[in-house]
């Protein structure tokens, strides 16, 4: 455990920012899950609409360097394909 000061403060915000990574995670996971789901199903306005939510929130997680920028370019490029793939 920690004994600082300001070891303890940095434990303190550990913790909060997990908390919040693992939130935003979890909702890139879910959006990119959406876009997918409206991509098999044919849909292709819900699939552009869920898409471009997708790409906001993965670009917002690359800012904050939450996931590595050409990770996020990856997964843009893997669902415009996808969504480019509805006839």
């Amino acid at each position: 455990m920690a004994n600082h000061k300001s070891s303890i403060k940095r434990a303190r915000q550990t913790v909060v920012r997990t908390e919040r990574n693992r939130a935003d995670k979890t909702r890139i996971k879910n959006l990119r899950k959406k876009t997918l789901d409206a991509v098999a199903a044919g849909d292709k306005d819900a699939a552009t609409t869920a898409s471009s939510e997708f790409s906001s929130a993965v670009d917002k997680a690359a800012k904050r360097h939450m996931i590595h920028s050409k990770k996020a370019a990856n997964l843009k490029s893997k669902t415009a394909k996808a969504i480019a793939g509805i006839s």
